[in-house]
């Protein structure tokens, strides 16, 4: 059979479209920090990159998780402790979380991926509900104060990034890093696997795929690249709290990937902005701004049934 161009496109690397977007997106976030508040743009980065990794997990791998916060939380704990009490550098304290996040997710999607469905779903809940428990009970997350004062420290052990600005590009190079590897992923052979298991997981055992295995593999990866996100929120903030860990953050990133546009590249990146932005300036109406969040998420899913970028990327005719 002929490879059509589009399939040349993809076969020989990223999309001219995505390479526009990418970069429209880079320049956008490095000048970002002269016109908004740093932190408040690194806030939007992490979770932006938290929802990416969700995505991975539910866009791509048809796998409902309710306890994504037990990886972005866990990992925000185990950072904290590694640059506070360790004195590991900010880098090492990242890969830290991210590797006891990724070890978490292996354990616990060892577990989970044998169900399916909600039973799957309430599974990775119970799980999370025990991280959460085990933050508030035990001596080296300081329960419900969390761990305070985390240093920033020194990038590689030569940078200081007790700076705003010099800590942003940290976030940029983690965020953005994280954001490609992530689309590699999903454009490679095994990202190709993984669609055909979420569209017909019994057409996919027959061709001869281990589904668990691929189940697997893809929700340590989430698990992952979600500890990236909550670890280098611990560097952000100078803190890891209870909040990383409760199950209301597990429902945020579930209505950031649906509202921006589930199983689409830069969907979350949309709608982790929409919601860390609203929560941001919305803060002044105080117990409202959950009402007014949940009016604007019914009227999104009315109008953007697909999610924002799912609806633009169905008009354009082009995948986004």
């Amino acid at each position: 059979m002929a490879m059509t161009d589009k399939t040349k496109g993809e076969a020989t690397g990223m999309p001219t479209l995505h390479k526009i977007i990418f970069g429209v997106l880079l320049v956008a976030l490095i000048v970002l920090p002269f016109f908004v508040y740093p932190v408040f743009a690194m806030k939007v980065m992490c979770f932006a990159l938290f929802a990416a990794a969700f995505n991975l997990l539910l866009g791509f791998g048809g796998l409902l998780s309710f306890g994504h916060a037990a990886y972005f939380g866990g990992a925000s704990y185990v950072a904290a402790h590694a640059a506070k009490v360790w004195g590991l550098t900010p880098e090492l304290a990242v890969l830290c979380g991210a590797a006891a996040a990724g070890l978490l997710g292996f354990v616990i999607g060892s577990l989970a991926i044998r169900r399916q469905g909600i039973y799957f779903a309430m599974v990775t809940l119970a799980f999370a509900q025990m991280v959460y428990f085990t933050a508030v009970q035990a001596d080296f997350t300081g329960g419900e104060d969390g761990i305070q004062g985390v240093p920033r420290g020194d990038l590689f052990g030569l940078f200081s990034l007790s700076d705003n600005l010099a800590l942003y590009f940290f976030v940029l190079a983690v965020t953005f890093g994280g954001i490609l590897l992530l689309y590699r992923i999903v454009h490679s052979p095994f990202g190709q696997v993984l669609k055909a298991i979420r569209e017909n997981e019994p057409r996919a055992i027959s061709l001869g795929y281990n589904v668990n295995r691929y189940k697997l593999i893809v929700f340590t990866l989430s698990a992952t690249m979600a500890g990236v996100a909550g670890a280098t929120k611990s560097q952000v903030f100078q803190l890891a709290s209870l909040t990383d860990v409760h199950w209301s953050m597990s429902g945020e990133v579930v209505l950031m990937t649906l509202l921006g546009g589930m199983g689409t590249i830069f969907g979350p990146l949309v709608g982790a902005g929409i919601i860390v932005t609203m929560q941001n300036y919305l803060a002044t109406f105080g117990a409202w701004v959950t009402i007014i969040q949940g009016v604007i998420f019914v009227i999104g899913v009315l109008m953007f049934r697909e999610g924002i970028v799912g609806v633009l990327a169905r008009w354009f005719k082009r995948p986004l």
